[in-house]
């Protein structure tokens, strides 16, 4: 988890599609039963849901934000650890957009899952637990995620009884990089922070995006005043990165 911030998927329900609506409320509408929109014809105001996780059902209301959250399948915190810390911002806002990765569900629930993965959680409804753990297979395949030993039993576990369930169709067919003009702020931040050291390891200004690559440049721990040095690397602020 090195490096992950919210921050760095992008800003928080981009209108992906450029559709008018963000994502939240395409979510929302797509999913939720008698649907009623504001007069903007984009914000769900009230609806209906069966909600997956908890074989409950929701009668939604906009305004009480215990009643349901967008899940993201595949957590972004997992899908850094297994991948994403490497890919450039707009692939990361498409994960985050992206319809085939995203649920509305009960809000315990969804805060209850957190970043965990097949391994640390699955929902309390047992009867939609091959669904959901297809659907994380579907999404890591399209984002080329790989998967921890842990997480590849729990998977192949939950599987193995399903009676060959299928990947999960993604019938939305979302690019995997959106075409805003978005920057990572991270990055942003270390551009616009005092020059690193430079000259060492072949000269020249020397930066690592994040510490996989300080650790393949034998780098590591990068010092304050190293070449490569950065504040995204030390997420404790000790001057250390990357111990």
């Amino acid at each position: 988890m090195t490096g992950y911030d919210r921050d760095r998927f992008g800003p928080a329900w981009l209108d992906a599609d450029r559709n008018g609506c963000d994502t939240r409320n395409d979510i929302l509408g797509h999913y939720l039963r008698q649907a009623t929109l504001e007069s903007n014809g984009c914000v769900v105001a009230a609806g209906l849901y069966e909600d997956p996780y908890t074989g409950s059902a929701i009668d939604y209301w906009r305004g009480d934000g215990a009643l349901i959250d967008i899940d993201h399948v595949v957590s972004l915190g997992n899908a850094w650890a297994t991948g994403a810390f490497g890919w450039p911002i707009r692939k990361r806002a498409a994960f985050a957009n992206d319809p085939l990765n995203l649920l509305p569900t009960d809000a315990g629930a969804n805060r209850q899952k957190g970043d965990g993965d097949a391994a640390t959680w699955l929902p309390a409804n047992r009867s939609y637990r091959c669904e959901y753990v297809s659907r994380q297979v579907a999404v890591k395949v399209k984002y080329g995620l790989w998967v921890t030993l842990p997480e590849k039993e729990a998977i192949q576990r939950v599987l193995a009884p399903c009676d060959r369930q299928a990947l999960t169709t993604d019938e939305w067919g979302a690019s995997t990089e959106v075409d805003h003009n978005i920057s990572d702020p991270t990055v942003a931040a270390n551009d616009h922070a005092p020059t690193e050291a430079s000259g060492a390891r072949g000269g020249g200004s020397v930066h690592y995006d994040n510490c996989d690559e300080a650790r393949a440049a034998g780098a590591t721990p990068v010092r304050a005043g190293d070449p490569g040095y950065g504040r995204h690397l030390d997420g404790d602020g000790d001057g250390t990165g990357c111990e």
